[in-house]
């Protein structure tokens, strides 16, 4: 199988959408992903329920809480993208996760599960590079991409690093603080982009806070992805319907 994330960006932009495994329940969570994909996305997050998702705001923080108190465990995430990859051959699938639930599964044994199940790509979000060379390892060993996030506080000299070693696309946090949905991109987001794009020997792509078509567009002037996550996660929490769910992501897409 020739490399899905890579695939995606041969063909053009790339239209992550990121939803919370177990989130109103995992049938739920299915219903959702698949409705995201007819309407545009061509990659999904799934991510992992932890109970102190640090980077994210208040919607994903009490998705991930609903979804621990209905049980959702890393088996179910697992399950959740094998029924993905039989119906999606070809859509990448990343791992959305902080550290913790990894490390207490036992990575070697965990990540070679997660790539049998169908994920691509794991994106630890607390995961610093400096400790990150053992998951590096183990993922490569497993036959996954390790997707890294840079921030616009990331030194030169830091990214430099992280570009070295990461894998699949440089996940570019746009703006200072936790996901949200926002209306505008940050000041300073084209000298960002631009100043890693001049040396990442990957394609950029920049979540946090990207809730509209306008924004995307913006983004997409600069980047070669955009993410979408608290405008879908608070989608699903209000229990909008699978035909609801796909024309809000048609909406959001821009005409490339």
């Amino acid at each position: 199988m020739m490399d899905r994330i890579a695939q995606v960006f041969k063909q053009g932009s790339a239209y992550l959408g990121y939803l919370t495994a177990g989130h109103q329940g995992l049938e739920t969570s299915l219903r959702a992903a698949c409705a995201l994909i007819a309407g545009g996305v061509n990659m999904l997050e799934i991510g992992v329920p932890f109970s102190d998702p640090t980077a994210d705001g208040p919607v994903i923080q009490l998705a991930m809480q609903d979804a621990l108190q209905r049980g959702t465990t890393l088996q179910h995430c697992l399950t959740l993208a094998t029924e993905l990859r039989q119906l999606y051959p070809h859509l990448p699938l990343i791992l959305f996760s902080y550290y913790n639930p990894i490390l207490k599964a036992l990575p070697k044994t965990f990540l070679s599960h997660a790539k049998q199940a169908g994920f691509d790509a794991t994106l630890i979000v607390d995961l610093p590079i400096e400790e990150a060379l053992p998951l590096i390892t183990l993922n490569k060993q497993a036959g996954l991409a390790t997707i890294f996030v840079v921030t616009p506080d990331t030194t030169n000299t830091r990214f430099a690093i992280i570009n070295q070693y990461a894998q699949g696309f440089i996940y570019y946090a746009c703006r200072r603080g936790t996901t949200g949905v926002k209306n505008d991109l940050p000041e300073d987001f084209q000298t960002r982009i631009s100043e890693l794009k001049l040396t990442s020997r990957l394609p950029v792509v920049a979540g946090f806070g990207i809730a509209s078509q306008i924004v995307a567009q913006q983004v997409l002037t600069y980047a070669e992805g955009f993410v979408v996550g608290s405008k879908f996660v608070t989608a699903i929490e209000q229990k909008l319907t699978a035909a609801e769910l796909t024309n809000l992501a048609r909406s959001l897409l821009p005409n490339y």
